[in-house]
């Protein structure tokens, strides 16, 4: 990991390193997935299925695309009774907080005595992406298809990748069965994203896709969005740990590494603090703990290239960074968190108190760990439930309050020269002949 001090004659042009641009927005990988998105819309599911054997090493014809009931079962019958525990309790968790984020109608009578309000429907038909790679990441198939389940869509669609030999790690296929997907695909990166927003024989056509992935997978998102709604653009995780001199170097080490060995090589890791002997500390603890990692051919890389230790001025300048930077999660390691993190108001996700690991937001807490990263934060929130839901807004008119809005509709419809528009609402109280 990288030192930065604020006594640095160039600190403040070293922090646009730090800052530096994410690879969601690298020119070459949307090149290259621009290609694969037209492969698609040209050839469908001869595409999906070339692209499954190029990037994925997976041998399948369009009928093995889809995963089959028969294969939903073996994975309930094989995986253990601990991960059907942790399963069930993250379930509970994450649906209990969909719960409490669903969007209601609602209505009110305006000032000339009209009714309007809101009504939120499910989408009828979702796309969800999960990742696979180097992990099966089944705690994201809980903490997306769930979403959906609770908000109501009819119909879950799924993808991920396959292994080589085609096969679909059974743990995230009992999750995703048991958080309501409808329908599973063994497709993986970008033509999985693409096949779900531009439609294949096999794979039909979504209303939204959702879901984190690589950059190519992110790419991919920001190319389709138009065709079809897209969530946000969560990509390589990133972790930033705020801590005062009350901090434990041990745990500060123990959550870099644990964001680290996602291994896409593209995360980012910052650890934030006035304290310059605490940011020692936590170098040396990474060094001690790293031995100790089973990938920690994955995450030696992704240290030296995005692995930063900021001594900044004060607690203040390092909200003033964290603000800037718009981390995906934000740790927050000091005396008086929750007062501490008020002041934050960009992160994806803020998890206070040293008691409070990200791991916790990962797996099990409740909140949905799809967030924004690459500096989107500041624009973006992270996956919530409402985002499956489409919103319509209602209008109802009687004639008394028809003939209350008549004279500011005609003063709009003169003043922008749409003489219809104002005809439109007058003919509805003029006596008729």
């Amino acid at each position: 990991m990288r030192f930065v001090r604020h006594t640095e004659p160039n600190f403040s042009a070293r922090l646009d390193s730090v800052a530096g641009t994410s690879s969601l927005f690298d020119p070459t990988i949307e090149e290259r997935t621009r290609a694969i998105v037209a492969e698609v819309e040209r050839r469908r599911d001869d595409a999906l299925v070339d692209l499954t054997q190029r990037f994925d090493g997976a041998t399948l014809t369009p009928d093995r695309l889809v995963v089959t009931t028969a294969e939903l079962v073996h994975a309930g019958l094989v995986v253990d009774e601990a991960l059907r525990t942790s399963v069930a309790e993250a379930h509970r968790n994450i649906s209990a907080f969909a719960r409490r984020s669903l969007r209601r109608p609602w209505q009110m009578t305006n000032s000339q005595g009209g009714v309007v309000g809101e009504k939120f429907d499910a989408f009828h038909r979702v796309g969800i992406y999960i990742p696979g790679g180097t992990a099966p990441l089944v705690s994201t198939a809980l903490m997306t298809v769930t979403l959906a389940q609770v908000a109501g869509c009819s119909e879950i669609v799924v993808c991920t990748p396959a292994g080589r030999d085609g096969s679909v790690n059974p743990a995230l296929l009992y999750a995703a069965n048991l958080a309501g997907a409808t329908e599973i695909y063994r497709v993986g990166g970008a033509q999985a994203i693409a096949a779900m927003a531009l439609g294949t024989p096999t794979i039909g056509r979504v209303q939204k896709v959702f879901g984190p992935g690589n950059a190519y997978v992110v790419a991919a998102k920001r190319l389709v969005f138009g065709r079809v709604a897209v969530d946000l653009l969560p990509g390589p995780s990133e972790v930033l740990v705020l801590a005062d001199d009350s901090a434990d170097p041990v745990l500060i080490a123990a959550d870099v590494l644990a964001q680290a060995e996602h291994g896409s090589g593209h995360e980012r890791l910052w650890v934030v603090s006035h304290d310059g002997k605490l940011l020692s500390a936590v170098e040396r603890e990474v060094r001690r703990q790293l031995p100790d990692c089973s990938r920690r051919a994955l995450i030696e890389p992704n240290l030296e290239a995005n692995g930063w230790l900021i001594q900044v001025r004060d607690l203040e300048q390092g909200v003033e960074l964290v603000n800037r930077l718009a981390p995906e999660h934000c740790q927050v390691m000091t005396r008086q968190p929750r007062s501490v993190s008020e002041r934050i108001v960009t992160a994806g996700a803020l998890f206070l108190g040293g008691e409070s690991p990200t791991v916790l937001g990962d797996y099990v807490a409740g909140p949905s760990h799809t967030l924004p990263t690459g500096g989107a934060g500041s624009s973006f929130a992270g996956l919530t439930v409402d985002q499956f839901q489409r919103r319509t807004s209602i209008v109802e008119y009687r004639r008394p309050a028809l003939r209350k809005a008549l004279k500011a509709v005609a003063k709009f419809a003169a003043l922008e020269g749409l003489d219809a528009h104002g005809r439109s609402a007058a003919i509805r109280v003029r006596p008729r002949r």
